[in-house]
């Protein structure tokens, strides 16, 4: 594995090379590793094909459709590939849903005087509480506490009691569609209740129950998780609006102490640039040599941050996603690895040994071998908990600087981040008459959310997704870019406005005209619940079509782990074409395989393609927009 194998990126290439030289235990050479007769891709054809079980003792077993070779349960392997797809998803909703939960209890605590944080978005306050049917005419934190209540009390209900959370924020023919195939959910607790015991051995082994469960728990998890969560968020932090940043590995000045929050969850993250924005905070940071202190953006944290708030010399630029995390801790200007609820990897003691940095977890979720030190988060002291993390930083300056030679001369890019709901609203004059008009007149194509991780299957960190968009922007479509996968295109340098000059004629028009670039950064994996709303918006401006009927695709070009499954499952649900990549381990299940591909689009018009070739996979993209194109009469 060398080259386009390792990253799309040159910088993490360049930090691999110094990875290599230090002999240092790396996610390439690992993933190599694991590869069977030379080929790193390849793995056991049963564990491929999603028909593996070893939930019990009779096990492990394998089941191998086309021999009628079950398990010794008697389950198939249509059954036992939906059964794991299942699992990986309350998994997937559990970890969606704790994050949501700190942001309520950080809203909580603001409302009772006891948080440092302050509400940046009163008027995103009031018009939730208007969905909800919450007076806001009362005072500002009883509105907040009314809220909280009400969106806790709906968490707990029973899976068998309608979420009112999903009944006032999804469509109404969706919640028609959903509640005639029996899959309108309940409270999300309820759900993931009801999915993990329906998984126990003997319990569900049919797969079309197993999937229908699947999509309950997902609709519970995109509505009452995802988009609960991210509204909160811009209530607390500020909604997103456009601005520039800088990205990529060149953010990281070794002459600076670097503070870098990661993971998903951006409480601290943003505690830490308030205090460091103090200059009684940038002077102990010079009086140990250091030139400042700076805040670096990383991964979905860095994410939730960087469309938030503009970066400046304090709060600096955003790196980039998980897999480049060995690159990042390896350049040798980290001092401190804040690491909350997602995306830390194992090895990562090792390389705070080796490279002299301070690895903190700031989650109980969150624990590494061998290390003691960690402050988890709680709201009300989120400030103090900042002022200690930035004090180890800055102890650790001297040390780091005397004892790591850095890797210098990284590349230093621009992106333009920061679209919303209310941002794209704003950008078009207060409506979506004029994206609808272009759309109509064919200067957009359609839409895609590209909604992906990133992944080391079949091609390097990145590659995949850079080819799958710049062929959709190439063919007029519109992209709207969260998770990992955001990142990927924003150090690719396809957020930025002189991007428009990879789309096709039409589509670059559209950019030179609202001065917008052809992939609009639209925050990280958990705005997946915010983009179904604005999806929802669109349909009801065409006169309240189904979403199935909209020129809109979901795409994961690089999927990754359990909350992709369960973004996947969602999109699905609500009507959408949905391509991923790589292949799931789903091929050696057939009808569980004919369900997802062809049955499920005359049950809620979604439907799943996969394909490896990025050119292909945007052919069968653009022949289900130009279907849909057609059957619109547009």
């Amino acid at each position: 594995m060398e080259d386009k194998r390792i990253s799309y990126h040159e910088s993490v290439r360049k930090v691999y090379e110094r990875i290599k030289k230090d002999n240092m235990d790396n996610i390439w050479d690992r993933y190599e590793a694991q590869g069977m007769g030379g080929n790193p891709d390849q793995r056991c054809p049963f564990c491929l094909a999603g028909v593996r079980c070893d939930l019990c003792s009779n096990g492990p077993c394998r089941a191998d459709v086309e021999k009628n070779k079950k398990g010794v349960c008697g389950i198939t392997g249509d059954g036992m590939a939906m059964r794991m797809m299942l699992l990986r998803n309350v998994m997937g909703a559990s970890t969606y849903h704790y994050h949501t939960e700190q942001t309520i209890k950080t809203l909580r605590a603001v409302a009772e005087g006891k948080s440092p944080f302050k509400i940046k978005d009163k008027d995103k306050l009031m018009g939730l509480a208007i969905r909800f049917n919450i007076p806001d005419f009362m005072p500002e934190d009883d509105v907040i506490l009314a809220l909280c209540n009400h969106f806790e009390a709906d968490f707990n209900r029973k899976h068998d009691e309608p979420s009112h959370i999903v009944l006032t924020l999804a469509p109404k023919e969706r919640i028609k569609t959903w509640k005639e195939l029996g899959i309108f959910p309940g409270g999300i607790y309820g759900e993931m209740l009801f999915s993990t015991s329906s998984c126990l051995t003997n319990v569900d082994g049919y797969y079309k129950s197993l999937a229908l469960k699947a999509m309950r728990l997902a609709i519970a998890m995109a509505y009452q998780s995802q988009l609960i969560n991210e509204y909160c968020q811009d209530i607390l932090f500020g909604t997103p609006r456009p601005h520039k940043i800088r990205c990529d590995l060149g953010v990281l000045d070794p002459d600076y102490v670097n503070v870098l929050p990661n993971g998903h969850e951006p409480f601290l993250g943003f505690a830490m640039i308030e205090l460091a924005k103090n200059q009684k905070w940038q002077q102990k940071a010079r009086s140990v040599g250091a030139k400042g202190l700076r805040i670096i953006a990383n991964i979905e944290t860095g994410q939730e941050m960087i469309q938030r708030w503009e970066t400046d010399d304090v709060f600096f630029g955003f790196i980039g996603n998980w897999i480049m995390q060995e690159a990042v801790l390896a350049s040798g200007c980290v001092d401190l690895f804040a690491c909350d609820m997602n995306c830390s990897m194992p090895v990562d003691p090792k390389y705070a040994e080796r490279y002299k940095f301070k690895l903190i977890p700031v989650s109980p979720l969150v624990a590494f071998e061998g290390i003691k030190d960690r402050i988890d988060y709680i709201p009300e002291e989120a400030e103090k908990q900042a002022e200690k993390l930035l004090e180890m930083a800055i102890e650790n300056f001297k040390e780091r600087r005397q004892t790591v030679e850095p890797v210098t001369g990284l590349p230093l890019r621009e992106a333009l981040v920061g679209f919303s709901t209310e941002s794209i609203f704003g950008i078009l004059g207060g409506t979506l008459e004029p994206l609808l008009k272009a759309i109509i007149g064919g200067n957009i194509k359609g839409i895609a959310a590209i909604v992906s991780c990133t992944t080391l299957r079949d091609s390097g960190q990145d590659c995949h997704t850079v080819a799958i968009a710049k062929e959709l922007i190439k063919r007029d479509v519109l992209i709207l870019s969260m998770g990992c996968g955001n990142a990927a295109l924003q150090v690719a340098g396809l957020t930025n406005l002189e991007a428009k000059e990879l789309a096709g004629n039409s589509l670059k028009a559209v950019c030179e005209l609202l001065k917008i670039p052809p992939v609009l950064s639209f925050g990280t994996c958990t705005d997946t619940g915010r983009v179904a709303d604005l999806v929802a918006a669109f349909a009801s401006l065409l006169g309240d079509i189904p979403i199935c009927e909209l020129p809109v695709v979901a795409v994961a070009p690089e999927y990754m782990e359990q909350k992709a499954t369960i973004d996947a499952i969602f999109a699905l649900a609500l009507g959408l074409y949905t391509y991923v990549n790589p292949v799931p381990t789903v091929t050696g299940a057939p009808n569980l395989v004919k369900l997802l591909t062809e049955e499920l689009e005359g049950l809620t018009g979604g439907k799943l393609n996969v394909e490896k070739d990025p050119i292909k996979a945007v052919d069968g993209i653009m022949a289900h927009i130009e279907a849909k194109r057609k059957k619109l009469g547009i």
